[in-house]
């Protein structure tokens, strides 16, 4: 998969466009037809490969591979059956065969001496463990080498036999970023114009250096441990009270996916409030609403028992009395802005609820929904400082009022109190949650855009209330600017003066075809609504002169001359009356404090210090794959031709795009083994609830709509069972065996139970139990015998890449987790993202767009706003893929489940192992059980928090099994940090001891008061059983390596949900 030959780059583009329409293009008819091109020279092809292996080569040299020619052209293929007879065909990438045909002489294959090959290859800087760490740690886990371990832990009957389609070698860090820089120069960057949501904005270089690009930021997971997570709380807080002061609601979530997505949740919140049943379950869509956030909403009614009505909102009667709810946009996406007062009452006549779809920049000038009677207001934040990026991730918010609060999905942050009495954030109501509450979830939110939302937060911090004012001003007075100048032309608009950043403006006779040649010729992108019709949206980044080039444009088409006038005089920034807003806004004392880069640096590193990441030590998180995020993978997403791309711009100008996708799509497919891969969903949950929906199309489509039974064990995920109750199903739950494993012989009880109506199994694989179960391949086939399909978790798929794979398992649809396998950041919360393969039936279901024609043989559903979900961190998992190949993909999952074996064999001595495989061997991941530690006070949370006084994060708690520990090392850590884990747990097991000999009371000991402050350990009144030194400095490494302070002493929960506040006061900790 080398760089494309310079002379062919002009020239493919073209050629790109026909191939790269959609990500299922994997197996268009052209493909297949350039492959029976190829078929004349397999034989050739077979007898080099079998020489290279007898000469010990399995594939070429690293060095030659990273430099090959790839001839993309058609002219290439029109010449490929002429090939010289002195060239020799090589096995090519699986991706690049549709269009791509690489040929060397035999003088080629010489192999460079290896003083010559790149130095900087990748698999070296990701993989933890050296070659003579990783034959001692074989040696306690007592097997001969790796391959011996691997054979013992992976089922002989799943293994992979053949090598994955990926160039095998692992490459250099500094080819593989020129190759996507030269992808992403294939993306033409105009100045964009089209609004729908999606806008230029300008990310602060203080908030993009010190937060966006800042590990201690970006590898966070979710604040379960809120001791070491006080920072991003504190942050996430500062966007819940931002969202909720601009929307003058009573209160607000921590980030939703996408505003599609929290229109639809909305959507959901407003049928339960009103009784989620068949005499209230009309809810009307406004037309004027984003056309994509309609498709998601339309997704997500049609197995809720939901009827959706998209109309006219002038026209309907809101008084219907099924009616439970309504949305509204606001601004509309025509740019209008309309006072909602009388629609509101109508809806709260009838117990409707009012969901409005709001932009938070407007929400400065114009009255917020809450002041009008709204309900729910949900938007984007993604033009408080995060970039187009092709579609996402941006951070959605949701908020509503005191009453609907505990049907809210996704995080929200709230305050208590440590055991000093000192303020302490915590995520709040967690009880509602699907980890928690499974099919009774309010949603299947699990991961949200907790980094998207905090660069939000610090840009309204940074801007304070004036500065966002000014922007939104500025905003709406060069918009006026451009309406006085197109009237005086003779142009008309729909908005009159009731705008915001938009206008709709009527070109007609004149055609929107010769609109858009002029606005192309100019490197201009509007919105084209109709034959003479079109959307102008301006934004912060607009300046004076840009409105003069859009004068001059529309004065070309209009007279074929530029002759225009510039309005004079001050234009009119401020919003008319009834919607001019009159309520001040984010008075609180956070965002009038800091107006200088200089204090806006401190804050940020104020709350930084606060948090543990990755950049301080290994997070062990069991299923969660906290392994490294490589700095080379993240660099280009903020690159202008990736990151200020617009979803929603012409096909010719995003070629770079599409291929990155395709490319990563097909990578995907040749890791999965399955037929075809959509990347739409843009989180794990938005994947399983994508899956499922193709299951349910699928079914439809073959006459067994009826069938909407959905097995589930017990220690699945939660976001499962919440998923499949989003697709109508109904659970049947089955239990595991005394190893860990599927009870089958349930399992085919209950698959015989409900043999005409059985749907689907959902499957973690390997298990959440950290093991791989013999039987996976006789439980799919079970499923198949009685109808059903098998949906795979991919969760723990850091455990399959290049050993096994989903479709060699049995399944028929998966998700992947690219912010687990494949490096995506976790963010302290999201972004992630949640792509699906399929096998080649369920293909034509994956998800569409109403905007954007992914592919003309799809007919699924939109789960996403943005067609390709979150795009811009897209290239972080083709990096990795790209940068590892088949050789590091494979050696990475060998290590990680080299890393989980040795961890638990040296723990084994000291703690009781919950499951073993066939041979005693865990996957990636393994549990230990504290709960024999009950009888002595010590539970697993005890344990959790002690280990933050040794520098580690906690290993996940409680989950797949009650007073447990799971445990995930990943490939990332080398033995050392892997060994001083696995001390701290026997100093902590040490210290069990001394409670269970009665050398420390069971209420007064280091476990019960971990963790411990600074200010614990220097309180005058020591009055402990222990010394300040065992308290705070366990062991030497924490002397030597620096210690991690938690800035709060355990974080008292049942007091933060008896005395609930989800917004921000003063900020007396920095400011003292």
């Amino acid at each position: 998969s080398g760089e494309t030959n310079p002379r062919d780059r002009d020239s493919e583009s073209s050629d790109l466009l026909s191939l790269f329409d959609s990500p299922l293009s994997v197996r268009s008819e052209e493909r297949r037809s350039v492959s029976r091109k190829l078929r004349c020279l397999r034989q050739i092809d077979r007898r080099e490969k079998k020489s290279r292996q007898r000469k010990g080569m399995k594939t070429l040299p690293a060095s030659l591979r990273g430099g090959l020619p790839a001839l993309r052209t058609r002219a290439a293929r029109r010449n490929l059956l002429s090939l010289s007879s002195r060239a020799v065909a090589v096995e090519v990438p699986r991706q690049f065969r549709a269009f791509s045909n690489v040929t060397v002489t035999p003088s080629d294959l010489q192999k460079v001496p290896k003083p010559l090959q790149p130095s900087d290859t990748f698999m070296k800087r990701h993989i933890g463990p050296d070659e003579a760490e990783i034959d001692e740690m074989c040696q306690v886990i007592g097997v001969k080498d790796l391959d011996d371990l691997i054979k013992k832990t992976v089922p002989a009957d799943i293994f992979r036999d053949t090598e994955m389609k990926i160039h095998w070698e692992t490459q250099s860090e500094t080819m593989a970023t020129n190759r996507l820089r030269a992808i992403g120069q294939k993306n033409k960057v105009f100045k964009s114009y089209i609004g729908m949501g999606y806008h230029n904005t300008i990310l602060p270089a203080v908030i993009e250096r010190n937060l966006f690009e800042n590990p201690s930021w970006y590898t966070a997971y979710t604040p379960y441990q809120a001791e070491i997570s006080q920072g991003r709380l504190e942050s996430l807080l500062n966007f819940q009270t931002m969202v909720t002061e601009l929307t003058g609601m009573e209160v607000a979530n921590a980030s939703l996916l996408d505003e599609g997505t929290a229109a639809a949740e909305a959507m959901t919140l407003a049928f339960r409030a009103t009784g989620a049943n068949q005499n209230k379950n009309v809810f009307f869509i406004s037309e004027a609403a984003h056309p994509q956030t309609i498709d998601v909403m339309k997704t997500r009614a049609s197995h809720m028992g939901m009827q959706v009505i998209v109309g006219d909102h002038h026209e309907f009667n809101f008084k219907k009395q099924k009616l439970c709810g309504a949305l509204l946009q606001y601004p509309d996406t025509y740019g209008r802005v309309e006072d909602l007062r009388q629609i509101s009452e109508d809806l709260h006549s009838v117990g409707a609820q009012m969901v409005v779809a709001t932009d938070l920049l407007a929400l400065t000038l114009i009255t917020p929904p809450g002041e009008f009677g709204a309900d729910v207001a949900i938007g984007s934040s993604q033009r408080f400082g995060v970039p187009m990026g092709f579609g996402g991730p941006h951070a959605a918010f949701f908020s509503t009022s005191k009453e609907n609060m505990r049907r809210m999905p996704g995080r929200i942050i709230g305050m208590s109190i440590d055991p000093s009495g000192d303020k302490a954030l915590r995520m709040a109501m967690q009880t509602r949650e699907q980890h928690i509450r499974k099919d009774k979830a309010t949603s299947n939110v699990c991961t949200a855009q907790a980094l998207l939302a905090n660069v939000a937060a610090m840009y309204g911090i940074y801007h304070g209330p004036q500065g966002l004012k000014a922007i939104a001003q500025r905003t709406r007075g060069l918009t006026a600017v451009l309406s006085e100048g197109l009237m005086e032309m003779g142009y008309s608009t729909a908005n009159g003066d009731f705008f915001f950043d938009t206008l709709t403006v009527d070109i007609a006779p004149i055609s929107t075809d010769r609109v858009r040649e002029i606005m192309t010729s100019r490197m201009i992108n509007v919105r084209y609504l109709g034959p003479t019709s079109v959307g102008v949206s301006l934004d912060e980044t607009t300046t004076y002169d840009d409105v003069k080039e859009l004068l001059e444009a529309f004065s070309v088409a209009k007279t074929g001359s530029i002759s225009y006038k510039m309005p004079s005089g001050e234009p009119n920034m401020e919003m008319p009356e009834p919607v001019k807003r009159a309520t001040p806004f984010m008075t609180q004392q956070i965002f009038n404090l800091i107006q200088t880069e200089t204090e806006m640096m401190r804050y940020m590193k104020y709350l930084e210090n606060k948090d543990l990441a990755l950049n301080t030590s290994m997070i062990t998180l069991g299923s969660c794959t906290m392994k490294l995020n490589p700095a080379s993978t993240l660099h280009p997403i903020l690159w202008n031709n990736f990151a200020n791309m617009h979803p929603f711009a012409p096909a010719e100008q995003t070629a770079g795009y599409r291929q990155l996708i395709f490319e990563l799509c097909d990578y995907l497919c040749t890791i999965t083994g399955f037929h075809a891969v959509s990347l739409q969903p843009n989180s794990g949950a938005s994947g399983e609830y994508a899956g499922l929906l193709a299951i349910r199309q699928y079914l439809d489509s073959i006459g067994e709509g009826h069938r909407d039974v959905c097995i589930i064990p017990k220690s699945a995920h939660g976001t499962n069972p919440a998923s499949a109750v989003m697709c109508g199903m109904r659970i049947k739950a089955i239990d595991s065996d005394a190893k860990g494993n599927i009870d089958l012989e349930q399992l085919k009880q209950v698959a015989a139970d409900n043999n005409e109506n059985l749907a689907a199994l959902m499957v973690t694989y390997p298990s959440t139990m950290g093991i791989f179960d013999p039987n996976i391949r006789a439980i799919c086939e079970t499923i198949h015998q009685h109808g059903g399909q098998v949906y795979m978790d991919g969760a723990n798929m850091n455990a399959q890449v290049g050993l096994t794979s989903p479709a060699l398992i049995g399944a028929d649809v998966c998700h992947l987790n690219l912010h687990k396998t494949f490096a995506i950041p976790h963010g302290g919360g999201g972004p992630g993202v949640g792509p699906i393969g399929v096998r080649k039936h369920l293909a034509p279901f994956l998800p569409t767009h109403g905007v954007i024609k992914i592919n003309r043989e799809v007919r699924g559903g939109a789960v996403s706003a943005a067609p390709y979900g979150s795009a811009m961190i897209l290239p972080i998992s083709w990096m990795f893929i790209h940068m590892l190949g088949g050789e590091g993909l494979t050696r990475s999952t060998e290590i990680a489940i080299l890393n989980a074996n040795y961890m638990m064999e040296r723990l084994r001595p000291h703690f009781e192992i919950k499951f073993g495989g066939e041979h005693g061997r865990c996957a990636h991941e393994f549990i230990l059980d504290l709960s024999k530690f009950k009888p002595v006070g010590i539970v697993e949370e005890d344990v959790a928090k002690r280990l933050i006084d040794f520098g580690f994060h906690a290993p996940t708690m409680s989950w797949p099994v009650p007073g447990a520990l799971m445990i995930e090392p990943t490939e990332s850590e080398n033995k050392g940090e892997l060994d001083r884990f696995c001390d701290a747990m026997i100093l902590i097991r040490e210290e069990i001891g001394k409670i269970e000999k009665g050398e420390w009371p069971q209420d007064d000991n280091p476990l019960k008061r971990a963790p411990h402050t600074q200010k614990d350990v220097m309180s005058e009144d020591w009055n402990r059983p222990y010394t300040r030194n065992q308290a705070a400095f366990p062991a030497p490494w924490v002397w030597k390596r620096g210690k991690f302070w938690p800035s709060v002493g355990r974080v008292n929960n049942p007091y933060g949900e008896k005395h609930l506040v989800c917004e921000c006061g003063d900020v007396a900790d920095y400011t003292a």
